[in-house]
């Protein structure tokens, strides 16, 4: 640590930095020699990380000081964000309140049969919707129907949202290199924040019982990939079909609409099955703040070490993930036999 004292004294910063030393937090290191524990300090020259030069010029802030920095920062923000917030998302609450309440009110057998005509026309394929029904009967067999409908009910309103929301801003990206250059850091940052890390802010911006809190951690978790595969699809339209639709004299809108979303739709189509995986992917651990649904029973095998409970409500996740796997890859398979040549 001398080291750094003696390089601020080289430069002639010593009284800088003892003018601005504070005594903030004790440090991890600290901490931890408190305790009577070892510490990293014996290396002959340290990291200068910002705790070490903090040693050796209290000018220089701690980690701590900067973690609670931040947190400040957001406190500070926190009420202008919210009035602009809440009116925004305060009708996805809604939406999310009532399909819950909807799916709970449905008789058994209503719910099945409206299900089972969903996945058969879909997908028009015979094993697909006896799989569906025998999967929804097992779960009924079992106590789990109720929650499953739940954990249906936000997936359907989340993917419906994003893909309302991804698909325009995916052809906006395909028409505008600048709009894509701009955007793919942010998608980058989506796909890759752990889970968990999504809760943190919302936490603070909205109350735990509200549902806006556990869908709009899911939709940012799961709208990207609408976003990236309806970008790619129309990026990947044959420049000579655009060239043809020149020929015939098509505005830019009618190129769109008649010619690169058909033509791309498959990818679409694959963008929005990923994005039914990671909303059901994500309603799990949105459970943590009052999610409803099979989250909840995985949620309890977990605190209260029910082992069952936990295990069973899973096998329930995966039955439900697989369920809308295959319907949706049906749905996607009809869809590119539509746009071979010849069909």
């Amino acid at each position: 640590m001398a080291s750094y004292e003696k390089l601020f004294d080289t430069l002639g910063l010593r009284t800088w930095c003892d003018a601005g030393a504070t005594g903030g937090p004790m440090t991890l290191s600290e901490l931890v020699s408190k305790a009577g524990g070892k510490t990293a300090e014996g290396e002959a020259i340290p990291f200068p990380s910002l705790d070490v030069l903090h040693k050796a010029c209290g000018a220089f802030p701690r980690t701590r000081d900067m973690t609670a920095g931040l947190e400040r920062f957001f406190l500070d923000v926190k009420d202008p964000i919210k009035v602009v917030l809440d009116p925004l998302t305060q009708p996805l609450s809604w939406a999310l309140r009532n399909s819950i309440e909807v799916m709970q009110s449905l008789p058994w057998w209503a719910a099945i049969i409206i299900l089972v005509a969903i996945a058969q026309f879909a997908g028009r394929r015979v094993g697909v919707t006896l799989f569906v029904l025998a999967s929804f009967l097992g779960l009924a067999f079992i106590d789990h129907f109720g929650y499953a409908m739940e954990t249906l009910a936000i997936i359907l309103v989340c993917t419906v949202i994003c893909v309302l929301i991804g698909v325009p801003i995916g052809i906006a990206m395909s028409r505008s290199n600048t709009l894509e250059r701009w955007l793919t850091p942010v998608l980058d940052m989506l796909q890759t924040l752990p889970t968990f890390v999504y809760l943190i802010p919302l936490i603070f911006l909205f109350s735990v019982t509200e549902p806006k809190l556990y869908g709009i951690a899911i939709i940012l978790y799961a709208i990207v990939p609408s976003i990236r595969l309806t970008n790619l699809g129309i990026r990947l339209v044959d420049g000579d079909v655009l060239e043809a639709a020149d020929a015939f004299g098509m505005t830019s809108r009618q190129k769109l609409l008649r010619v690169q979303l058909p033509l791309a739709l498959p990818n679409i189509m694959a963008g929005i099955n990923q994005t039914i995986m990671l909303s059901l992917s994500m309603v799990v651990i949105a459970s943590l703040v009052s999610a409803p649904g099979l989250g909840t029973l995985v949620l309890r095998g977990i605190n209260k070490l029910e082992l069952g409970v936990g295990l069973v409500a899973g096998l329930g996740i995966v039955v439900l993930a697989i369920v809308l796997d295959r319907v949706s890859r049906a749905a996607l398979q009809r869809v590119n036999k539509m746009h071979q040549p010849g069909a």
